[in-house]
């Protein structure tokens, strides 16, 4: 889907609440700052709920 680090990624999502749906996930994201490519990245995602952050981080292969 996306050539984004994981890690940028995960500190996005840092303090999110796991079951969390897309938007719930673009929110946390604008509240931790999260960078251009972090926000396309997650607004990209398949508009569903994930499970953790270990969900998030395997659409990054999709």
């Amino acid at each position: 889907m996306a050539d984004i680090n994981p890690i940028h990624l995960q500190k996005a999502l840092k303090g999110a609440s796991y079951p969390a749906s897309k938007d719930d996930l673009i929110a946390t994201a604008k509240d931790n700052g999260a960078d251009d490519e972090v926000m396309s990245f997650l607004n990209d995602l398949p508009d569903r709920e994930f499970g953790g952050p270990n969900g998030v981080t395997k659409e990054i292969s999709s």
